[in-house]
């Protein structure tokens, strides 16, 4: 009866063992990344690529999505709204809503699947394939070559995007606005610079660059610690891709508490 019951709290233990090993090895892998940073010949040229791997082959996903959030979001506005307050303050909802919470939260998550899951499955194929082994047998620091482009490719480009999706999406939200819902451009913008703050666009770009940072670091992660052959990597991938999506909420509710 008593090893029943302590099944549970076997399990909790367990996975809280497994849990703090593995932030301690990303925290080492981090760690390691800052110290290859000293190795610019290496990771320089590959920076321009990646940059275009993580940033430019994933706008049209972001825009995508960006696109029909700002029209869900006038929609939902104006019948919210409807007889109870003015319709201007549409534009109240969709240019904070976008800046604040959907624009940086619904394009991290759309490119944690994307790139996150394409790097864990790249350095994770490199791993099973040994060619990581092979890259150190030829004295080249493999965390400078496979690691830093990436993770540097990714704080540099998820502000960028996500910045080309908020606009996307108040753009969406002033078009739905104009065709459907009876008001003037003069409306929806009065009402999207009426508590618009130059604030909000900096912590949408800290959002941003927090979220791509630990997009590409799990990612690196879980690719340098595949084991197991193609089963494995798939494995790598999936974990990289939830992880990232968790790591991206919690992060929007730390920012949110710490600062507005």
């Amino acid at each position: 009866m008593i090893q029943i019951l302590g099944k549970p709290f076997v399990a909790l233990g367990r996975g809280s063992l497994i849990l703090a090993s593995s932030i301690g090895r990303w925290g080492a892998l981090t760690a390691e990344m800052i110290r290859a940073l000293r190795h610019v010949d290496v990771w320089f040229r590959l920076l321009v690529p990646q940059m275009a791997r993580v940033g430019v082959d994933s706008v049209p996903i972001a825009l995508f999505i960006a696109l029909f959030t700002g029209i869900v979001l006038a929609l939902q506005a104006s019948y919210t709204f409807t007889g109870a307050i003015p319709l201007y303050f549409v534009g109240v909802l969709v240019g904070k809503t976008m800046m604040l919470e959907l624009g940086p939260v619904l394009t991290g998550l759309a490119l944690s699947g994307r790139v996150g899951a394409n790097i864990a499955a790249e350095l994770g194929t490199m791993r099973v394939t040994e060619q990581v082994d092979a890259l150190e047998t030829l004295a080249y620091p493999p965390v400078a070559y496979l690691v830093v482009p990436r993770v540097l490719a990714a704080v540099i480009m998820f502000p960028v995007v996500t910045a080309l999706a908020i606009g996307t999406g108040i753009l969406a939200g002033w078009a739905t606005s104009i065709q459907l819902l009876d008001m003037s451009s003069a409306e929806f913008i009065s009402g999207l610079t009426l508590f618009f703050l130059p604030f909000d666009v900096t912590f949408a770009m800290i959002k941003a660059t927090s979220f791509g940072f630990m997009v590409a670091s799990i990612g690196c992660f879980f690719g340098f610690h595949t084991q197991g052959g193609a089963e494995g990597v798939g494995h790598a991938t999936t974990r990289a891709v939830v992880v990232s999506s968790m790591v991206i909420l919690v992060l929007d509710a730390f920012w949110a508490v710490v600062l507005l």
